[in-house]
């Protein structure tokens, strides 16, 4: 028998979640190019405390930091509190915490080496103006408080069961997730990673699912886009560069859950349970948009106390900001050093030379050096390629550059900070089978195009 649903039911369900599609999902032309909403009023809060965030962000630091350091010596008693999932953490994420403290505090007072307060590296995070650390403070504000738009009132199950028979045998993720890929394209790959980690914690995607989900979707949007190819000079050639972007992330989409590391990860969910076979399956009496549609009034009716999920969404916050941000500082700090001040990178980019020489590439040499230094940052390599003569192989370092999808000063560090089952290794072994796939891809439309 089919449920019947009250009005402020259905209105939670329409009104929410188009609320949530406008602010995470609908392009926007903007004086700094297409953004979404959510970004917008980000950009626009950003500009507000930019006098004093850096600050913020600093005693966010020392507070995760303290925090933790006290908790590894107080015994855990009864059900875990707030306190626990916000300083409770492992040895290892505790000096990830103290060195984001240390790496922040050497860049705004400016003492120790240059590497630590330069502003193309501890800079790039923490400075006020363009920090993406200072930056990620305002922006987990609107996504802790508003990611429920589009998490708790049925939109999520009324995509998943008209897209799961897309979304399942192409890429082995559930059909709900269209709505994390599509939020990532348009909006922002950070946006991404955050729904889908709170996916994953709501127990609606397995570990495997989750950091197929986060690795492979979680992509740069146009706006970026904009900047890569502005960067490396190839502005004339952008809908080409888009339409390879799109082309070649598809195939790795494709190919990617299909191959370790993704392929090992443990397909249960996050408390080690297994999932019900036929979660997805369409019941009896229903086609997929019927269904869809009784799966999301079913689920907005589960979150009528709006109150609940106010204060929900301000935990959100809190564990974005003393769980998440301090790792970014950490990992992404560590890997600018890295490619800024070491050979690091550009001897790890040695071995593509010979490749990119017999893939034809023009001055394969200078190209090979940027293959690996995306992984520290997703502007590096553009940077780095801008001053090669060839437009072939600015184009092609552009396109590999942005299918590469992951950024230790981004997504990369974003991820380590949430509780997806990735690891620093996962990350870079998914990076690198990116690279080595992409390189033939883009090298052959590459070739097409010149």
């Amino acid at each position: 028998m089919k449920t019947k649903f009250s009005f402020y039911t259905w209105f939670l369900f329409i009104a929410l979640s188009a609320l949530g599609v406008f602010l995470f999902i609908t392009p926007i032309g903007t004086e700094d190019g297409i953004k979404v909403p959510i970004a917008i009023l980000a950009n626009f809060l950003a500009g507000k405390v930019e006098p004093f965030i850096h600050w913020f962000a600093l005693i966010v630091f020392i507070v995760a930091a303290v925090g933790s350091v006290v908790m590894q010596f107080i015994p855990q008693k009864g059900q875990r509190t707030i306190v626990d999932s916000l300083f409770r953490v492992n040895w290892f994420w505790t000096i990830m915490r103290v060195l984001a403290v240390i790496f922040a505090s050497m860049f705004l007072f400016q003492v120790g080496p240059e590497s630590l307060t330069s502003e193309v590296t501890t800079g790039v995070l923490i400075d006020p103006a363009t920090g993406l650390v200072t930056f990620m403070f305002v922006l987990f504000l609107f996504a802790g408080l508003l990611l429920p738009l589009l998490t708790d009132f049925g939109l999520l199950e009324f995509f998943g069961s008209m897209m799961v028979k897309i979304m399942r045998p192409l890429f082995k993720i559930p059909g709900r997730s269209a709505i994390d890929c599509l939020a990532s394209w348009v909006g922002d790959g950070t946006i991404g990673v955050l729904l889908t980690s709170k996916q994953y914690e709501e127990k609606n995607y397995t570990g495997r699912e989750a950091a197929t989900i986060a690795t492979t979707f979680s992509v740069v949007s146009i706006t970026f886009c904009l900047v890569v190819v502005e960067t490396i000079g190839i502005s004339d050639y952008f809908i080409e560069f888009y339409a390879s972007v799109i082309i070649c992330g598809l195939i790795l989409a494709f190919i990617m859950p299909r191959i370790y590391p993704l392929k090992q990860k443990a397909d249960t969910l996050i408390d080690g349970s297994q999932v019900p076979a036929n979660r997805e399956d369409v019941q009896e009496g229903y086609n997929v948009f019927s269904f869809g549609l009784h799966n999301a009034l079913s689920k907005a009716d589960s979150n009528r106390n709006l109150g609940k999920m106010i204060k929900n969404g301000f935990i959100n916050v809190l564990e974005m900001w003393f769980a998440v941000t301090p790792i970014i500082m950490a990992f992404a700090t560590i890997a600018l050093v890295l490619a800024e001040f070491t050979s690091f990178f550009r001897i790890l980019g040695m071995p593509f030379e010979p490749i990119l020489a017999l893939l034809q590439i023009p001055e394969a040499g200078e190209a090979a050096q940027t293959m690996i230094v995306g992984f520290a940052d997703m502007l590096l390599p553009s940077i780095l390629g801008a001053g090669i003569e060839s437009e072939m192989t600015r184009f092609f370092i552009a396109t590999v550059s942005v299918t590469q999808l992951i950024y230790m000063s981004e997504v990369g560090g974003l991820i380590l900070g949430t509780k997806l089952p990735l690891k620093l290794w996962d990350l870079f072994m998914i990076f690198l089978i990116r690279t080595i796939i992409s390189i033939p891809i883009i090298a052959a439309i590459a070739h097409l195009l010149f």
